[in-house]
């Protein structure tokens, strides 16, 4: 069985396996034990580049929630940071809406308003003619919720936007919206704006999507590194000044953090995982989470797994079988860049050493199944990379670039190793990857730091209080403008 999907050829294959041990996790999990789905942000809250239906989206995926009712210890629930903000009228505006980083970011950010009393709207830009499964599905979910879906064109949405308290606009692409339906009435709505910005790819610093943004009350980023980005990148291309920024880290849900703490779950899902893959418990697997492109670095891994495979025979240490992993292909695109990526496990004669899975709605299961997670995104790596966060609430050490958004996520050499971007970090993550295969307790060890560090500053809880100082000075600034405006 390994051969055959090692290389993804079988698709349809892996596609049965995999409905197979999802099912056998639901027999196997007790009935007191509730499952239910949830629709999250995935690769890369930065990456809005993959949207489609929904076999087949990169960037999200549902997160398996496991709740085991009988040993839920009965807690206090603490008032949220956002209960502030009940009764308070927001609007939401989406560039798009599909399962992508920056969409379904917003709908969490809905749902937290929700949550506390908010009265929610939500608009999106740019929609499909017809609309597609995704978009039904993602608006339903919306609805179910009490957030109201209205046209982002048109009387409502302007009547909308002046009597909101806050307006927050999703990405650097939806500041279009701001000219083509407030016309006139832009300079009345400004004041009350957050801008939640998560592009950092030099195409999104135009005039066109970003002019009006030294007028609005704030702009939130994922990361400093992105900050700077931006705050450079509009002063030198541009001539523009930033708004105040404010950094805002993400975190971990509590439906995925549930999963990661649930020991059973956890083996259920490490064994059915890899019984499709057809690799044995003890193997050790370095897996790669990403939608397959050039700037998410899966060439660069390869010829870091084929190096230190290498390694390893040359210096004849004696450890269990090593594999690669890439979860995120998308075979019925037929890229280049992934006609490559297997020509080149085929020219190495790697094919039983390396999986390549379909993307996935679904990427609980590979985070309990794997022993090391590889975040090699290139360039200016990650804004945030919220994988990585996902990754260390498994308590797996991370191999990541040293760029972006990963170096505020990953302490270099207590949660993780970092290596350099491009050519020049192949033979550092090789060796990287011989460290953590023989120093078992090293990566033990290095796995239950992360974990600890997710506990510490990446949860849900703490997302949700650094929004609400956010939305709490934005609200302040807002209020000040307009009793200025009427003095």
């Amino acid at each position: 069985m390994a051969k055959h999907t090692a290389v993804g050829w079988g698709h349809h294959h892996y596609h049965h396996l995999q409905n197979r041990w999802l099912l056998a996790l639901l027999l196997m999990l007790s009935v007191s034990t509730v499952i239910a789905f949830f629709m999250r942000s995935a690769f890369d809250s930065c990456d809005r580049t993959v949207s489609g239906a929904v076999d087949g989206i990169g960037s999200s995926r549902h997160v398996i929630q496991v709740a085991e009712k009988r040993t839920a210890p009965i807690a206090a629930v603490k008032p949220s940071p956002l209960s502030f903000m009940k009764s308070k009228v927001v609007l939401l505006v989406s560039h798009e809406l599909s399962l992508s980083g920056g969409p379904l970011l917003l709908m969490e950010l809905a749902f937290l308003l929700r949550s506390v009393g908010a009265e929610v709207y939500w608009m999106t830009i740019m929609k499909p003619s017809e609309t597609d499964e995704v978009t039904y599905s993602l608006e339903h979910k919306m609805l179910d919720r009490g957030v109201q879906v209205i046209s982002a064109k048109g009387k409502e949405a302007l009547d909308t936007a002046l009597r909101a308290d806050l307006v927050v606009l999703n990405t650097a692409v939806a500041g279009k919206w701001l000219d083509v339906v407030l016309k006139g009435d832009v300079h009345r709505v400004l004041p009350k704006v957050l801008w939640w910005i998560h592009e950092m790819r030099g195409h999104y610093f135009k005039l066109d999507y970003v002019k009006h943004l030294p007028f609005v009350a704030g702009a939130m980023i994922d990361s400093h590194v992105t900050t700077e980005y931006w705050k450079n990148r509009t002063q030198e291309r541009l001539k523009i000044k930033m708004p105040d920024t404010y950094v805002v880290h993400l975190g971990n849900s509590k439906e995925l953090m549930q999963v990661a703490e649930d020991t059973v779950a956890k083996r259920v899902l490490r064994e059915h995982v890899r019984e499709s893959l057809g690799v044995l418990n003890e193997d050790l697997l370095f897996a790669l989470i990403n939608s397959v492109s050039r700037g998410k670095g899966q060439d660069l891994f390869l010829r870091s797994f084929y190096e230190a495979l290498q390694l390893i025979k040359e210096k004849k240490m004696q450890i269990p079988p090593l594999h690669a992993v890439i979860v995120g292909s998308d075979m019925s695109a037929q890229t280049k860049f992934e006609m490559e990526l297997r020509d080149y496990v085929v020219l190495k004669k790697i094919q039983d050493r390396v999986h390549f899975v379909n993307k996935t709605l679904t990427v609980a299961p590979y985070l309990a199944a794997i022993d090391v997670l590889v975040q090699n995104s290139q360039a200016r790596g990650e804004c945030f990379g919220r994988i990585t966060i996902e990754a260390m609430a498994f308590q797996l050490p991370v191999l990541g670039t040293s760029a972006g958004g990963t170096t505020e996520i990953v302490v270099n050499g207590t949660t993780g190793l970092l290596h350099p971007v491009g050519k020049p970090g192949v033979t550092p993550l090789a060796k990287n990857i011989v460290k953590l295969a023989t120093h078992v307790e090293r990566r033990l060890t290095m796995g239950k730091r992360g974990y600890e560090r997710v506990k510490e500053r990446f949860l849900e809880q703490h997302m949700a209080e650094r929004i609400a100082r956010v939305l709490k000075e934005v609200l302040r600034k807002s209020k000040n403008k307009s009793s200025r405006h009427i003095g």
